[in-house]
């Protein structure tokens, strides 16, 4: 399993006063209201949806699209995507910074994404990763086939399956390896030939006067207390989406080099924003 991303450098969280308790308030209500009523409606319309449809979820990810879209506008968050990210069925690949993005990249599109199979019990996030469509994974061998197998019967289905090469999450100024493991179930035969894999690059920019580094999560981070922060701050914040042209598995002689492409190809502008926007 991949280790997760450490730092001794950590952001100087500010204890929250009465105002930042009352922002909480004002954004974490509302957003409470949007993710979990709009839980509830998806799983509703997934009643009928599952036995018309089967795999197929003609419904189901705009729902999860427009409760993404709503969250960033509640958290303060201005979304910009530059490009065009793929609406075909396939393989799509990102940096990993923080829990925002998941809803960062769902508002972009309708995506399922491919997590660790321990998410599917983590509490909350679990439960909604699992409602909406998202595929869980382990490292083992033994079920490489299995997981071949889905990953084709999904693609099949229409999916655009998104995946964090990385394997953990990091400050969100900087691209980890990419883990080459990570695409040997491209270059099976049944996928390999026609097979395109879109790599998109999250670029977060922190609130004016905020640590350039506030939006990322990782390490021993715990998820409330850096949910705490991002609801109380003052300010705005901005995500960037760079989409890149998709890619051919077929042009590539193994995985190592599909990675190796993929990793550079979502290096450059991350590069460029911290370049032009350096940690003083």
């Amino acid at each position: 399993m991949s280790p997760t991303w450490h730092s001794d450098d950590l952001p100087d969280w500010q204890a929250l006063g009465p105002g930042g308790w009352l922002r909480v308030v004002l954004r974490g209500v509302p957003l409470a209201l949007l993710v979990f009523g709009g839980l509830a409606v998806l799983l509703l319309v997934r009643l009928v949806e599952r036995p018309l449809c089967g795999m197929h979820r003609p419904v189901t990810p705009h729902i999860t699209r427009c409760v993404c879209r709503g969250a960033l506008r509640i958290l303060g968050i201005r979304l910009t995507v530059h490009g065009t990210v793929s609406d075909r069925a396939g393989a799509l690949v990102a940096n990993h910074a923080s829990w925002l993005d998941i809803f960062t990249l769902n508002a972009c599109t309708t995506l399922y994404f491919v997590s660790k199979a321990e998410v599917a019990s983590w509490p909350g996030i679990g439960w909604l990763a699992r409602a909406t469509g998202t595929v869980f994974i382990t490292r083992d061998r033994r079920d490489a086939r299995a997981q071949t197998d889905l990953f084709r019967a999904r693609l099949g289905a229409g999916h655009r399956l998104l995946f964090f090469p990385e394997g953990t999450s990091s400050d969100g100024r900087r691209v980890l390896g990419f883990k080459p493991t990570l695409f040997a179930a491209f270059f099976d035969d049944g996928l390999r030939a026609h097979l395109e894999i879109q790599p998109l690059t999250v670029v977060y920019t922190a609130p004016k006067g905020q640590d350039r580094r506030f939006f990322g999560w990782w390490g021993d981070m715990g998820f409330e207390p850096h949910l705490l922060q991002v609801l109380a701050r003052k300010g705005r914040g901005a995500v960037d989406i760079h989409a890149h042209p998709p890619v051919c598995v077929r042009d590539f002689a193994d995985r190592k080099a599909l990675a190796r492409q993929l990793e550079t190809t979502v290096r450059v502008p991350l590069s460029q924003a911290i370049e032009a926007d350096p940690i003083p």
